[in-house]
């Protein structure tokens, strides 16, 4: 496994980091989530992100980490889900910290992002002010944002994020035209979320969920991805990017996990061919939320 920079943090993260949103839902028991932990670990994957709105993932990675702490830049998100406290205030970005950190058994977040923060609060500054509190109390090393389109966008001008993370994959490229490009300029860190568009290829009719019949639409439009091992290609287009620091990839599955880790980036002419496509469909494709 390869590593990354994360932009300017000095944290330098796999390029394949592990999604953890399926670690908190019903397919897996707190076992088979620890052990699924452990061997992405000896994959070689440094890099976890989680949330509070998945299920145990939290918890669950808390207990996987004991002992092994050192060896993961740990990310999770913020700006909910803390009773008692309005969404989206400052108070809500401290308490979420300090649960996160209770949840997952630990004193500090590597990464801590304000998850599809609304614009009008971001503009605000009260729950900046409240993250930046944070990093300058060691409780979080990288303030970030997580999302697409215009708030991704101000996060980046803002200059008040190490890290972002968006929707970069076939289907969902318009962060690879501007946002992604401006980042690298201000040496802010991107994470690739979606990267493998849901799988939505895999439907053989559109399926109901907004954001997997959407990439499955634009996949059929562009004729993507090929057939044969859709998944590397998908996989291997995002790894082809310039600037991104690691592609997030969430599976309940140990063997898909290492044939992810055994991918590489695709050739130049094969993801240029991509992204052709990408433009040649556009639609006013933006990112996918």
């Amino acid at each position: 496994m390869q590593t990354r920079a994360l932009g300017t943090t000095g944290l330098r993260v796999s390029e394949i980091g592990l999604g953890a949103g399926p670690l908190g839902g019903s397919e897996l028991d707190d076992r088979a989530a620890i052990e699924l932990v452990h061997a992405a670990l000896e994959l070689g994957i440094s890099l976890i992100d989680t949330a509070p709105s998945y299920g145990r993932s939290e918890l669950r990675i808390g207990a996987a980490l004991r002992g092994r702490r050192e060896r993961v830049v740990l990310s999770t998100k913020l700006g909910y889900a803390v009773p008692g406290v309005p969404d989206w205030t400052g108070p809500c970005i401290t308490a979420g910290i300090d649960l996160a950190l209770d949840r997952m058994g630990t004193t500090w977040l590597d990464i801590a992002h304000l998850h599809s923060c609304p614009l009008d609060v971001l503009e605000r500054g009260e729950v900046l002010d409240a993250l930046e509190a944070a990093v300058r109390a060691g409780k979080v090393r990288a303030a970030a944002y997580s999302g697409d389109n215009r708030e991704l966008a101000w996060a980046i001008d803002s200059g008040r994020f190490a890290v972002v993370q968006c929707s970069v994959n076939l289907a969902d490229q318009r962060a690879l035209d501007a946002a992604i490009p401006r980042a690298i300029e201000r040496g802010v860190g991107v994470l690739a979320k979606r990267s493998l568009a849901n799988a939505a290829w895999r439907d053989a009719s559109q399926p109901g969920a907004p954001d997997r019949a959407e990439y499955w639409r634009r996949m059929r439009e562009m004729n993507l991805p090929p057939h044969g091992e859709p998944a590397a290609h998908a996989l291997g287009f995002v790894l082809a990017q310039s600037g991104i620091s690691s592609a997030l990839l969430g599976t309940t599955s140990l063997a898909n996990l290492a044939a992810a880790v055994a991918t590489g980036a695709l050739d130049a002419r094969s993801a240029q061919t991509a992204r052709d496509a990408f433009r040649r469909c556009d639609r006013g494709w933006d990112g996918v939320i």
